[in-house]
């Protein structure tokens, strides 16, 4: 890090939000291919229509429905399991999609013409190609006026639009023209054009638009650059003259800045980022300092900087108010035209039954020849769509290829054994299985530390601590076990016997029988906290550190009595109404009486007074049916919020101060929410992601503002470890599934078949393993960004734990990640200036104002990092496999960043990952480079 210089390092958090390969959902899976499309209205009296589509996932053998509720205020997307035993209902479709009440009920629309209907209604979401405007400003020039009426540009403006695209000639240019005219010169002679990612952009370039001598406003220039959402403004001059101010152009259209200036002597660029307040947040965040020697570096950087606000500000009220008025015409006027042939058409009462009814034999033929009309039609709009240039089909692209961050490595090939928990131990996982606690290491046998007589169901290996807790047995027998790490090494060394449960008996912690689930603090600065639920009471259990430990950076492996369970002390007991099902434990900000506990039961989420046992709401869900994931403890300027994980939702809620032991939840302009497209099993937030782990596929977003970035589909998933680095089992797949999606033809996805139909999968090869492998995402690849950047006074040292070497090469040796909560706090803090613009040494508090306000205006909240490798994962569950981990999230706002701190990513080495990207230009290849 201190031989750091700008540009050198390469980003690993540069990637298009909401890719449309993504998120158009219907030109993707649904156009030219059989599905279903259901009209109604709701209890409001307003129109919906609904497509329903099943197919296979990305060719890679997992069936599954897709379902796109189309309203006035937006599509609504989820994917859905497929059960070749239970067909899903229409009625129970729209249930998932929190959609309960009608005016009128479903029902099915035969016409093929409507998939033009609902293809104009995707695209209202925002086109797939762009226009950006380029201003070429003189030195000293500070009006728009004078920076319009420049006739050419320099030599560093050429060298700039050189790196942006290829000079065209307009005139009978056939790709995307970007609103200039492409038939008789009227808006100039040349532009500047380029394929990114597969988004034809447009540059509408100042020195490149007509020029009249006459006219000092250069109405025609004004005229395509004042009407960009996004420009780029070159400024010539030394870095102390004066700089651009967006007041200087007067335009009401333009949202977001790019302010670009040329140095010739180091031959690199600096950006600063300009963003209209009601933007919501969009990344990536700028580096610091926003220099960039890399010309091909700064170019993706812009690009997907740009595209990423331009998408951004069509979610502003101004943009988001228009498009809602544009979907609720053309939904009425879509509902008003249909509405005499549903009326008609007997065949409709099928829309009562399931998606997949099964066809009279009488209409069999008739039905056949329908689905076959269907089809032609579709495929015809798709390949217009195509042609018109209004489709994402395109992955061509000029940027450079780079490993994306959650690509992962395979750490056991042909694991055999059904995996119930595990946690990471250095560089070794404990994994508990159907043959009891493995310890493994990559590419080495296991090595039993239990036999299967001790069936853990949950574990927390903390090094720092030298202790290992677990929850082993299951009902009325379930108990807490603590056992010392060292005491566990030291049998491995000495190649001791596997112990039993019996020989466990002296580890039990007592008053813990019949736990059904337990939780620990993630900083143990003061003392470690575990909370255990029996039944519908919770055991509070402290456990004090030694006075040593907060003064040296040593291991405290030898601070306490050789027993493990004469170190904790029972606290108190609370009674709660119901059995929790998620529990997270949230630490006060003075840990004086006022820590919290947050359970989820029944339809609610509650917070609980760890010293008094009083207990308030803090979020009632509204659905019938609610499947908790997590509840995940966050921190915003060292106060308290909660990620609430439910169904197919994440709900952010603020809960600070706490005031005599009280929370105040804060009012709901700190709360925000996203949707995930399927329902999680668990969470994983590693800043700056945060990932949803499915049945079928692991989606990955954005912790600052919630947007997609990539779906990557790993059959047979199940998360076994995340406080540390990811650890996830898979089904094998093969060499042809191993690959990026590549849905080219209508062919290559089942369609939607009849009750007497099953979908044409392909099937395992014969010599294929019936192994699953274990896989591992390195924590490092995912938050680099955060943990690497070097702090310019660490507040406490960093706890290194070194374990002895042993006989089993798994023992782990390898550094702790976590970070103490002061280093931490000022990582964010710093973090959060340099992503305002401020630099790092100072803040005025009318600024600091400021910001707190535009804070509560935005919908995002930026979150803080914890101890635990600066990361953090959903909380402990009852489901196996599932299970907390410590905790990380940030929020920024998306500006300019000059401060003085450096940071360094190193590449990561190759890895062999279940959904690796390739470089394949077929249609549906994910291609993030």
């Amino acid at each position: 890090n201190t031989d750091y210089t700008p540009g050198t390092w390469r980003r690993t958090d540069v990637h298009l939000e909401n890719p449309e390969y993504h998120t158009r959902w219907y030109f993707k899976y649904f156009l030219g291919k059989v599905h279903q499309n259901y009209v109604g209205t709701d209890a409001e009296k307003n129109p919906f229509f609904l497509s329903v589509v099943l197919s296979d996932q990305n060719n890679q053998r997992v069936p599954q429905y897709r379902a796109i509720l189309w309203r006035k205020t937006g599509s609504q997307k989820i994917c859905l399991p497929y059960s070749p035993t239970k067909t899903l209902s229409v009625k129970s479709i729209l249930s998932a999609m929190n959609l309960d009440k009608f005016e009128k009920g479903p029902r099915e629309i035969l016409n093929p013409e409507i998939q033009k209907d609902l293809l104009v209604l995707e695209e209202q979401e925002g086109s797939v190609n762009f226009k950006f405007g380029v201003l070429y400003a003189k030195d000293g020039q500070l009006t728009d006026d004078e920076m319009f009426s420049n006739e050419t540009g320099s030599e560093g403006f050429q060298k700039l639009l050189n790196l942006l695209g290829d000079t065209i000639t307009l005139k009978g240019w056939a790709g995307y023209r970007g609103g200039l005219d492409t038939r008789n010169d009227t808006t100039g002679i040349h532009s500047i054009y380029t394929v990114y990612q597969g988004h034809e952009i447009m540059f509408h370039v100042s020195t490149m638009l007509p020029y009249s001598k006459e006219n000092k406003q250069q109405v025609e220039r004004k005229r395509h650059i004042g009407n960009d959402i996004v420009t780029i403004v070159f400024q010539e001059g030394e870095e102390s003259s004066s700089s651009f101010k967006p007041s200087m152009i007067r335009s009401h259209f333009t949202h977001i800045f790019a302010l670009v200036r040329y140095n010739k002597q180091n031959d690199s660029y600096r950006l600063k980022i300009f963003s209209e307040e009601s933007v919501p947040l969009f990344g990536p965040p700028l580096p610091s300092p926003p220099v960039f020697t890399d010309h091909h570096e700064f170019r993706d950087f812009m690009l997907v900087k740009l595209i990423n606000g331009e998408k951004a500000t069509l979610e502003t009220p101004t943009f988001a108010q228009k498009r809602q008025r544009t979907l609720d015409m053309l939904i009425r006027s879509l509902y008003q035209d249909l509405m005499p042939d549903l009326h008609k058409n007997m065949l409709n009462r099928r829309s009562f039954s399931d998606v997949l009814p099964e066809s009279p034999k009488s209409a069999r033929k008739k039905e056949e020849a329908r689905q076959a009309e269907f089809v032609r039609v579709g495929q015809a709009l798709k390949l217009k769509t195509i042609v018109r240039g209004d489709a994402p089909t395109s992955l061509a692209t000029t940027g450079v290829c780079r490993k994306e961050p959650w690509e992962s490595q395979c750490f056991s090939s042909n694991f055999p054994y059904e995996a119930a928990c595990s946690d990471s131990w250095g560089q070794s996982l404990l994994i508990s299985t159907d043959a009891g606690v493995l310890l493994l290491d990559e590419g080495q046998t296991p090595v039993p530390v239990f036999d299967k007589t001790l069936p853990v169901k949950q574990m927390h290996v903390l090094e720092a601590q030298d202790l290992l807790i677990t929850r082993a047995d299951k009902g009325k027998d379930a108990r807490l076990f603590v056992f010392r790490l060292n005491a566990i090494k030291k049998g491995l060394k000495e190649k001791q016997l596997v112990k039993t449960k019996y020989d466990c008996r002296e580890n039990k912690l007592e008053k813990t029988k019949g736990c059904h689930l337990y939780a620990i603090n993630t900083h143990h600065s003061t003392e470690l906290r575990i909370v255990v639920a029996i039944r519908n009471k919770l055991l509070l259990i402290t456990r004090k550190l030694n006075r040593f430990d907060s003064l040296t950076s040593v291991s405290i492996v030898t601070s306490y009595s050789e027993s493990p369970m004469e170190d904790f002390q029972y606290i108190r007991e609370i009674c709660l109404s119901d059995p929790p099902v998620v529990m997270t434990l949230v630490d006060g900000p003075t840990g004086e009486n006022d820590n919290m506990i947050c359970v989820a039961y029944r339809h609610q989420f509650d917070l609980v007074n760890e010293s008094t046992g009083e207990i308030y709401r803090l979020h009632h869900v509204e659905t019938s049916r609610v499947n908790f994931v997590a509840a995940i403890d966050v921190y915003e300027d060292g106060e308290a919020g909660l990620l609430l994980c439910y169904n197919y939702i994440c709900y952010y809620k603020k809960v600070c101060p706490f005031n005599g032991g009280s929370p105040v939840v804060h009012p709901s302009a700190s709360d925000f929410h996203f949707s995930w497209n399927q329902v999680p099993n668990a969470i994983v937030c590693a800043f700056p992601y945060i990932l949803a782990f499915t049945v079928d596929s692991i989606e990955i977003r954005l912790v600052v503002n919630g947007n997609l970035v990539h779906t990557a589909v790993v059959p047979e998933l199940q998360l076994v470890a995340s406080r540390s680095d990811i650890f996830f089992i898979s089904a094998a797949v093969n060499a042809a599934s191993n690959n990026s999606s590549k849905d080219t033809s209508s062919h290559s996805s089942p369609q939607t078949p009849t009750a007497q139909e099953m979908p044409v999968l392909s099937t395992p090869l014969e010599d294929e393993a019936q192994y699953k492998h274990l896989y591992k995402i390195p924590l490092s690849n995912l938050v680099g960004r955060s943990i690497e950047r070097p702090l310019k006074s660490p507040m406490i040292a960093k706890v290194i734990t070194t374990p002895t070497s042993c006989i089993v090469s798994a023992i782990p040796v390898a550094h702790s990640l976590s970070l103490s909560r002061m280093e931490i706090k000022e990582i964010a803090s710093r973090t959060r200036k340099e992503l305002l613009g401020l630099k790092a040494d100072s803040c005025p508090n009318k600024t600091e104002g400021l910001q707190k306000n535009r804070k509560l205006s935005r919908k995002p909240v930026k979150r803080e990092p914890h101890q635990g490798a600066v990361r953090s994962t959903s909380s402990d569950r009852i489901l196996p496999g599932s299970f907390e981990s410590e905790h990380e999230e940030q929020r920024h706002y998306s500006t300019s960043s000059d401060p003085d701190t450096t940071l360094n990513v190193e590449e990561g080495q190759p890895l062999t990952s279940p959904f690796q990207l390739t470089a394949s230009l077929d249609e549906d290849v994910v291609d993030l480079k």
